[in-house]
C-alpha cells in the first residue's frame, strides 16, 4: 500500500529542493503518495494563514510530513511556525543526526545524534511584560516549564534510539548546577530512566557549557546526546557545524501519533529562484522518513548515492564547492541510484 505523506515545500528555496527530493525518492522506487500543502509565507499568500487548516488536516490524516524551510511572518501574534506544529501534534522528540560526509574537514568520521526535548522548556511561550512606573515593558519574564513526565519520555526516547541503532552511550546535558529546580528535575528524571539501561547503554552527565567546549575539542567522545529544548536548539546547530554546516543537516520531529521530517536550514532568500540550492538536508530528512516507515533499504540506497555524488566531487552545488545547478546535482544522484 502506498505511504501517504504530507509535503510542505516551504518558502524561499523550499519548492526547489522539495522538487529535487521528490524526484530522487521516486527514482528509488519508494511508493509514496504526496499530498502537497502550504505553510509559512506561502500559506499567508494563499490563505492568509501561516498554518492553514488544510495543512493541519492533511498531517492529521497522513501522520507523516516532509517539510521545507518556512518563513514566519514578522509581527506580533506570530510565533515560530515550527514550534506551533510541534505543539499541535505533540512532537516531543527532535532528532538531529550529524555525521561526516565531506572529507578533509577539521573533524573526520564523526557520527553524533542529538535528541532534544521539543515541547517544553523556555519555548512553551509562557512569558509576559512587567510594568514598572510608567513603563509597561520595563521588564520581561519567561517561564521554563519542565515536567517529570516530559523529561522521562525524552530521555527514554534517547535510550531506546541508542538500543535500536546499536549506539553505545547516552550523554545527558543540563544546567542543574545553577537552575536547580527546572534543570534539576530534568537531571533527576534522566538518572531514573538510565537505571533501566545499566549494562546495555553507557550513561554520563555533562553541564551544558562544558559540553559545548568538549564538542569542539573532542566530539569523537560522544554518541547520543539528550537535552532540554533551548540547549538542544543551540547544540544541534553546533554539531551540524562540526560536519560542514546546516546545508547537510536533516531533522525529525517525532511524536506518539505523528512525525514531521525537515531541512533545518533557513529559506535562503538570496538564492531563491536561482536553481542553485543544495537539496541535501531535505533529502536526508526524506531518508529519515523512509527509515521511520520501515523502508530501510531505499533510505540506505539514497543516502549512499547522495554521499557518493558528494565524495566524487564532479557535480556539486555552489555551497559544496562546485558550480552545478540543483537539477544537475539531482540528476547526478539519481544516476548513482
Amino acid at each position: 500500500m502506498s505511504t501517504q505523506v504530507t509535503l510542505i515545500p516551504g518558502d524561499g528555496i523550499g519548492p526547489s529542493i522539495a522538487d529535487a527530493t521528490k524526484r530522487i525518492v521516486e527514482a528509488s522506487g519508494a511508493d509514496i503518495t504526496w499530498d502537497t500543502q502550504l505553510a509559512g509565507m506561502a500559506g499567508v499568500a494563499r490563505y492568509g494563514d501561516p498554518i492553514p487548516e488544510a495543512t493541519l488536516d492533511s498531517i492529521k490524516r497522513t501522520k507523516l510530513a516532509l517539510k521545507g524551510p518556512l518563513e514566519t511572518p514578522v509581527g506580533e501574534g506570530y510565533r515560530s511556525i515550527n514550534v506551533q506544529l510541534r505543539k499541535t501534534f505533540d512532537l516531543y522528540a527532535n532528532v538531529r543526526p550529524a555525521y561526516t560526509i565531506v572529507q578533509g574537514g577539521r573533524y573526520e568520521n564523526l557520527d553524533l545524534v542529538l535528541v532534544r526535548e521539543n515541547t517544553e522548556g523556555l519555548y512553551v511561550g509562557i512569558e509576559h511584560y512587567i510594568k514598572i512606573g510608567d513603563d509597561p515593558r520595563a521588564a520581561a519574564e519567561s517561564v521554563a516549564l519542565i515536567t517529570r513526565a516530559g523529561s522521562e519520555r525524552i530521555v527514554r526516547y534517547a535510550f531506546e534510539y541508542a538500543v535500536k541503532h546499536g549506539r553505545k552511550k547516552v550523554t545527558l546535558v543540563h544546567k542543574a548546577n545553577i537552575l536547580k529546580f527546572s534543570q534539576g528535575l530534568f537531571l533527576d528524571a534522566g538518572r531514573m530512566v538510565a537505571r533501566d539501561y545499566v549494562g546495555r547503554i553507557e550513561f554520563e552527565e555533562r553541564i551544558v557549557d562544558a559540553m559545548a567546549m568538549n564538542l569542539v575539542l573532542h566530539p569523537e567522545k560522544f554518541d547520543v546526546i539528550v537535552t532540554t529544548n533551548l540547549f538542544g536548539d543551540i547544540l544541534s546547530d553546533q554539531i551540524s557545524g562540526l560536519v560542514g554546516g546546516l546545508g547537510l543537516a536533516p531533522g525529525a520531529n517525532i511524536g506518539t501519533n505523528g512525525a514531521i521530517f525537515e531541512a533545518v536550514h533557513g529559506t535562503a532568500p538570496d538564492i531563491a529562484g536561482k536553481g542553485i540550492a543544495n537539496p541535501g538536508a531535505l533529502l536526508l530528512a526524506a531518508c529519515m522518513l523512509l527509515e521511520h516507515t520501515g523502508d530501510l533499504d531505499r533510505a540506505k540506497r539514497i543516502r549512499a548515492a547522495f554521499e557518493s555524488t558528494i565524495r566524487e566531487g564532479k557535480v556539486l552545488t555552489r555551497d559544496l564547492g562546485g558550480s552545478a545547478s540543483t537539477d544537475q546535482f539531482t540528476d547526478a544522484v539519481i544516476a548513482k541510484l
